[in-house]
């Protein structure tokens, strides 16, 4: 996003609307210095939470405490030292309202990995309260909610970290780097891919909501309907929970082409097209997707492409450079005049140069590791210095990212492509398109404000 309009959203995202009251009143930040102990609370105690709680405890040494947890699930609760053994024998503050826990004035930062649908609201709500965050990927559902996250995250001048953990990984910031420096000549193309093997996913069946779990809070902005073990499982593949495939995975990938290619500002032109086909579920996202993006100013083309079934691969990704995940392709191409270079997993990059692709810089790491903890430290670092140009993966930088995203799901979900306006994040001549981007509906109280 070019500069003038990053202050043309923040200005209208600071606008007082009619009848907006803030969560609470905005809350003064306890003070920290380069050496105090950061407390975070942690909410949301499904399974990416265990990344988040094994990179702060492996900086407990750094002074940063693990002082809270937060669930609307009971159990969750109460089994949380089981599930994550580093937190036993730790005074941990319990909720069940997360509310509560931004209202706590010991408690610094919060660790955010609830679903896409809570992640919007509940980092504005934590802002106001003073509180720094880090939020896991995909950030948003809408373009909305991207505006408001940043108008927040400035407005109340906290640190919020978005989770594409590759911008913390040192040999992924080294590839990177030679992109930039010219190892492949100009830049013509990027491409991502995310090919995994999902089955059938099953049926939404209504049953009795669990016990302990409250129904309406998990739901929080997203309209109510009865409980199923689908829905609560496999929310990421049903669209008006999440962006599905167009998002999962795919931001990271998103995230660094778009990095590499130096990209600032959205697309104009955005096309993708797929369905559903081998299994026949109940999900809304479709099994296999390609899409294309352009940009302004003859721009390299970038395309992605999803499948989640048997496949060939590309570019070796899989049968010889393996992901965290062995069976599944999974990766960000970049080519350009003078070769091409690869990502094929979250610590390494690889160079093929000239007609007979010989071997060029490349850097990776045994096992394939993911960088959160890095990503982390970079978060407390941020936070400590109180400047968010720090942050690797700053949420305007998430903003960005899910844009691209967030355009192909609805063009996806609209059937046809569509044309848009960078400077003011509209979708030209398409009502239903803008809609979905800009102008959702959410369920009283879990409103995301106008004003933040």
């Amino acid at each position: 996003m070019q500069e003038p309009n990053r202050r043309k959203f923040l200005k209208a995202s600071a606008t007082v609307a009619a009848g907006a009251t803030l969560l609470t009143s905005p809350a003064v930040a306890r003070p920290l210095g380069a050496n105090q102990r950061v407390r975070v609370g942690l909410l949301g105690l499904g399974g990416r939470m265990r990344s988040h709680v094994t990179s702060l405890a492996e900086m407990a040494n750094e002074n940063v405490e693990i002082a809270a947890i937060c669930d609307c699930d009971q159990k969750k609760l109460d089994g949380a030292e089981k599930t994550y053994p580093e937190l036993a024998g730790k005074k941990l503050m319990r909720f069940t309202d997360m509310r509560k826990m931004f209202e706590d004035k010991s408690i610094d930062a919060v660790s955010i990995a609830l679903g896409d649908r809570w992640h919007a609201l509940s980092t504005i709500w934590a802002c106001q309260a003073g509180k720094h965050v880090y939020v896991e990927k995909p950030g948003t559902h809408n373009l909305f909610e991207g505006r408001q996250m940043v108008a927040a995250a400035r407005k109340y001048d906290r640190m919020v970290q978005h989770g594409t953990q590759n911008r913390s990984s040192p040999n992924i910031m080294a590839g990177i780097q030679q992109l930039k420096e010219g190892i492949l000549g100009d830049l013509y193309m990027a491409r991502g891919i995310d090919y995994k093997i999902r089955g059938n996913l099953g049926r939404i069946t209504p049953s009795p909501v669990p016990e302990g779990l409250d129904w309406s809070k998990w739901l929080g902005p997203k309209s109510m309907r009865p409980y199923s073990q689908f829905t609560h499982r496999r929310w990421y593949w049903l669209l008006d929970l999440s962006s599905g495939c167009f998002a999962n995975q795919a931001v990271h990938e998103l995230d660094i082409i778009r990095w590499g290619l130096g990209l600032n500002s959205h697309p104009t032109m955005v096309t993708a097209t797929g369905g559903k086909y081998v299994h026949q579920d109940d999900r809304t996202s479709p099994t296999h997707v390609a899409i294309t993006y352009q940009f302004a100013g003859n721009k390299p083309l970038l395309t992605y492409e999803h499948r989640s079934w048997y496949t060939n691969s590309e570019a070796g990704f899989r049968d010889i450079y393996p992901f965290v995940q062995p069976d599944f392709p999974v990766g960000t191409i970049f080519l350009g005049s003078e070769g091409y270079m690869i990502f094929p997993d979250y610590s390494s990059y690889h160079t093929f140069l000239g007609r007979k692709r010989e071997l060029g810089p490349s850097k990776s790491a045994e096992g394939h590791p993911m960088t959160n903890t890095p990503h982390f430290q970079n978060w407390v670092a941020a936070i400590r210095a109180g400047d968010h140009k720090i942050l690797n993966a700053d949420i305007e930088e998430g903003h960005k990212s899910m844009a691209l995203s967030l355009l192909a799901r609805t063009s996806y979900q609209v059937g046809r492509p569509l044309r848009f306006d960078p400077a003011t994040e509209t979708v030209l001549g398409d009502d239903e398109a803008n809609t979905m981007l800009n102008k959702p509906e959410y369920r009283k109280p879990y409103v995301v404000p106008s004003d933040v």
